[in-house]
Parts: structure tokens; C-alpha cells; sequence
């Protein structure tokens, strides 16, 4: 599975580039998002942007390093 470690983006260039991995996965595929805060704006984006589309799943939450699973349905 990819991953995409945004901890080294500026912040107003992490939603697009992560917009842009999910944009460009197959159907059933996946990546691994790595962040340095809890991206729950992001799901929410998701959400709004791309509704039944996706899934997201916790694998570790915090305090320092949080990683999602996010998968294209």
C-alpha cells in the first residue's frame, strides 16, 4: 500500500496532494495517509468532496503520528 507522508508539506498543499493520490487510485485500492495532527478536517472534506466513495480507517491515533488507511469503494 502507499503512503503519503504530508508531515513535511506546507499545510495548503496537503489536501490537494492527497486529493490528488485518492483521485488516482482503482477501485478497492488503497493508500496510507501519515500526519502530524488528528486529519479529521480532511474526513470531513472527504465527506462533502467525495461522498460513498471513500472509506477510512484509523490505524494510529496519535499523540504524535497518525496514519489512515483510506480506500477508494
Amino acid at each position: 500500500m502507499q503512503q503519503v507522508d504530508v508531515r513535511t508539506i506546507i499545510p495548503r498543499e496537503r489536501h490537494p496532494k492527497i486529493f490528488n493520490v485518492f483521485d488516482n487510485l482503482a477501485q478497492g485500492s488503497a493508500f496510507e495517509l501519515v500526519n502530524d495532527h488528528d486529519p479529521k478536517p480532511l474526513y470531513y472534506q472527504f465527506m462533502i468532496e467525495r461522498p460513498g466513495l471513500f472509506e477510512w480507517e484509523y490505524l494510529e491515533s496519535g499523540p504524535w503520528v497518525w496514519r489512515v488507511k483510506i480506500s477508494r469503494a
